[in-house]
Parts: C-alpha cells; structure tokens; sequence
C-alpha cells in the first residue's frame, strides 16, 4: 500500500511516521522549500494539554496527554519535561483563580515555590500554578529531526506542487488554509523571538491578564519564543505595532533582564480552524484531508495522526472525527 501524504507541517510529518509504522509505503510532498512562515513554523512548541483546557474543549485534553510521549519517542533528546508555570500580576490575581477553577493537574505555588522553580522570579509573583506533567520543545528542531528520519527510513519527499510520479492509492492532504476547505477559517497568530542574555527561565512561563495572556518560552542560547495573540482574521501580513508593543510590554512585566533583550524574529501566520477549533478526518473519494489544528498543532497532530492511519490502512469509512470524538 502506498500513500501519498500532501503537507510536510506538524500535521503531515506526524501521519507520516504513523503510516510508516504501518509498513505503509509513504510519498510526502510540499510545495514550500522550507517552513518558514508556516504555522508549524511559527508554534510556540508547548505540549501543555493541562493548561489549554482553560479555555478549549476537554478532548483537547483528553487526547493531547500522548503527545509528549509521542514526541519523546519521534525526536529523541529534544523534549523538556519540565512543566509550566503559570503566573499572575498582583493586579490580576483573580485570573489565576479563574485559571485554576478551569484548568487541573496543577500544584498551587506560594512565593517561595514560584522562586524555588524559577530562582531569578524571586518576590515577583505572590503565588503561581505549577502543571508539573507538561512539556515543551522547540519545534523547528522538531519538523527537521522528524523530516530527516523520515527521509532516512524510505519517505520519498518532493518539494513542489505535485509528486513527480504517480502514487496508486490514497491522498492524505494536511496543507492547513491551502486546503481551501470552505468550513475552515483563519485565526492570525503573532509571536516574537528574543535573545535576552539577562533571563534565564527553565521551563515555559504563562503571564495571565484578562486582555493579554502571554507565554514565553525557552529555546537554545537564551532565545525565548513570545507569544500570544488569537486574532479572527485572514490578514497573513507582519506582525503589527500594537502586537509587538503588547508582547514586548508582557515580557517585559515577567523580567525586567528582556528590557536588554534583541528582537531577532518577528512572525505572523494564519492557523487553520473549525467552528469547534478541534481537528477533524474528513474523506472525500480518494482523498482523506487532516486538518483543523487551530493552536493545538504539536498538541494533537499524534493523536489524529494515529486516527487517520488506521482509517487508512483499515479503508475506515468515517468521514468526520465528531464520531471518533
């Protein structure tokens, strides 16, 4: 059997690895050369189904507890367990209790905890919300690793607008908005990478406010990945002022060490979604499109990914995860 997987973003590289542990013969194309721009690209990297529940629906939850064993196993060395720690100004107190009413697995911190987790947060934040059982990785290093193995274990990998051989068997399409599914729209997304050699956090760190949560996010060489923004709009272009002001201000109020930090990286892209914000399998003839990740890309992509293998390679005939759910 053979299977011709359109996509190489979280979403195609994670059905990928599944067909092939199926003994499935895989050919994955893409019409970009690189992902840059891409919302896979773009992600923040947190595997923290616990801390999305605050405001997603329970099987985000429910099915995005396997992605950090998933990942751990798929990009070996690359995965941090370290946990979230999610914190709040003095002014904005009553966010963190509403956090916590919306969210569980958590461990409730005082102010020696929050600086026992994070020593340079010392007097900083009165109490936090430690979710001891997430994750994080960086998920450029992940989509090239899981490339890589894949190309190395018999994936035929094309860039461009079609395979350059004909694949009898089915299209898996996971091309996000370049689907052009009419249900799906876009939701912008904005982030920012900072060097701030001055800041050094362990673990992601969530900064709650009733206007403007944002994450910050460590990556390699005091790089940290700022994040937040849900826009309703199909606007694919820079990041705006108001944004950069915002994400740049919310850092800032975390540690004052990012006040010194250098923007290297400004991003913008658009996030697939459906009304429900939850992925969905839908087939079409010879066609079965994954798509639908919202913000929850790395969070999910394993479990539907296993989903649309096995409809694969059984010729299940569901045509809408909503049953699968």
């Amino acid at each position: 059997m053979e299977v011709l997987v359109r996509g190489a973003g979280v979403a195609g590289l994670a059905l990928a690895r599944e067909l092939l542990r199926r003994k499935v013969k895989v050919h994955l194309v893409d019409r970009r050369s690189d992902w840059s721009g891409s919302a896979s690209w773009l992600a923040g990297g947190m595997l923290a189904p616990w801390c999305e529940r605050e405001n997603a629906e329970e099987p985000v939850l429910r099915f995005g507890k396997g992605a950090i064993d998933w990942w751990d196993r798929a990009v070996p060395g690359l995965l941090q367990r370290r946990g979230t720690l999610v914190v709040a100004p003095a002014r904005d107190t009553r966010e963190l209790d509403r956090f916590a009413r919306r969210t569980s697995g958590y461990r409730l911190l005082d102010r020696s905890g929050v600086t026992v987790l994070e020593p340079e947060l010392e007097g900083r934040f009165a109490k936090g919300l430690f979710f001891e059982g997430e994750a994080h990785l960086d998920p450029r290093a992940a989509l090239q690793k899981l490339l890589d193995d894949l190309i190395a274990d018999g994936v035929d990998f094309h860039v461009g607008s079609d395979c350059p051989r004909n694949v009898s068997g089915l299209t898996a399409d996971c091309t996000g908005m370049a689907a052009r599914d009419p249900d799906l729209r876009p939701v912008r997304g904005e982030m920012l990478i900072l060097h701030a050699p001055d800041v050094h956090l362990a673990r992601p760190v969530r900064l709650l406010h009733p206007r403007f949560p944002v994450y910050v996010v460590p990556r390699e060489d005091q790089h940290f990945m700022i994040g937040a923004t849900m826009i309703e709009s199909g606007d694919d272009g820079p990041v705006t002022v108001r944004s950069t002001m915002e994400l740049l201000n919310a850092a800032y109020s975390l540690h004052p060490g990012f006040a010194e930090a250098r923007i290297v990286e400004t991003g913008a892209g658009l996030r697939p979604a459906y009304a429900d914000n939850l992925p969905r399998i839908r087939r079409a003839g010879d066609t079965i499109f994954v798509n639908g990740f919202y913000r929850h890309g790395f969070l999910l992509a394993p479990h539907f990914a296993g989903l649309a293998a096995h409809m694969i390679t059984t010729q299940h005939q569901e045509t809408r995860l909503e049953a699968l759910h």
